[in-house]
């Protein structure tokens, strides 16, 4: 009896400690930023259910900056944070095995006011234009080349340049301290509620200097040997991730429930939001993603140079995870 009894508890025991490591495998700990657009997605996950019902836990840890997560992530406080390729191509150039599945190919916009004589990139010579990102921005680039091409316009050059925060340079263009604006794609939204008109979008700057489609500014960023690991709980997040995405592109209703979660302060800019956030849902080939990307990368490359890519002119291999471009 006593043996019988022994063994029952070992039995449990093993048990209980399986059910713990299966959990701890299961869970995906993902660093993003407070008000992040991507807290939206993991909102519907949750609310929902999703990760549940993928038989995988997420664990939301917010940070207070782009350079925090990224930080987070090498340091393995996080599985997996949202950051961009150009970031994963430049680590894998120097060793590391840092992967990137897209998100969102919503991307800033040039936007000017209602009334602006602004048309084209050719009538920003001369104007006093507002970047966010810094110097090294990919749509700031990618405007540059294409404003070079067509009109064989200098934009570093023949306009002034001011750089800063997004919500400040949002600010200064309601204000009319600037001519335009070159902003992330949320706060163009939010412009763009109040009566600004888009003159072009980064994404289209990438169509003319040769990617076939939209190509995603953001996407998630994770360790490829860490997905190795643990490649169902992997698999499974994304189709948590894709269930919550066709919510918010097609219920009008996730959109009413988020609406705090946006900090739109009307209906206006709350539809702004939405239909943006819906443009920017991947739905092309990653594969065919992928090799739009790489061209971009090589336009990026020339116009930005070592400051902004380092020594890698062409992106590296495994940039975007092979295992969701191969179908495996």
């Amino acid at each position: 009896m006593r043996s019988r009894s022994m063994f029952t508890a070992t039995v449990m025991m093993l048990a209980a400690l399986w059910s713990l490591s299966a959990h701890a495998e299961s869970t995906i700990r993902i660093g993003v930023l407070e008000f992040g657009t991507v807290n939206w997605e993991l909102d519907v996950i949750k609310r929902h259910g999703l990760d549940e019902k993928q038989g995988i836990q997420l664990e939301q840890v917010n940070l207070a900056s782009n350079q925090a997560t990224t930080v987070a992530l090498q340091a393995g406080e996080v599985d997996m944070i949202v950051s961009d390729w150009l970031w994963v191509s430049r680590q894998r150039a120097n060793g590391r095995t840092y992967t990137f599945v897209p998100f969102s190919s919503s991307v800033g916009a040039l936007m000017v006011p209602p009334d602006s004589d602004i048309r084209s990139l050719a009538d920003l010579k001369g104007k006093k234009i507002a970047i966010a990102g810094g110097p090294l921005d990919k749509g700031w680039l990618l405007l540059r080349g294409l404003a070079e091409r067509d009109h064989g316009l200098d934009l570093e050059a023949e306009s002034e340049q001011v750089f800063g925060a997004p919500p400040l340079l949002a600010k200064k263009a309601m204000q009319g301290e600037v001519d335009a604006v070159l902003n992330y794609w949320h706060y163009s939204a939010r412009l763009e509620a109040k009566g600004f008109r888009q003159v072009i979008g980064a994404n289209e700057a990438a169509m003319e200097l040769g990617a076939d489609g939209p190509i995603s500014a953001v996407g998630y960023v994770f360790d490829e040997e860490w997905a190795a690991q643990n490649i169902e709980a992997v698999k499974a997040f994304f189709d948590a991730s894709r269930e919550a995405k066709t919510l918010l592109r097609t219920s009008d209703e996730e959109w009413e429930t988020l609406r705090e979660k946006t900090g739109a302060e009307d209906d206006e800019t709350l539809r702004a939001l939405r239909d943006r956030f819906r443009e920017g849902i991947p739905s092309r080939p990653l594969s065919e993603e992928r090799d739009d990307t790489a061209r971009v990368y090589e336009v990026l490359a020339e116009i930005g140079g070592e400051k902004l890519v380092g020594k890698a002119k062409r992106m590296a291999p495994g940039t975007f995870w092979p295992i969701l471009v191969d179908g495996s």
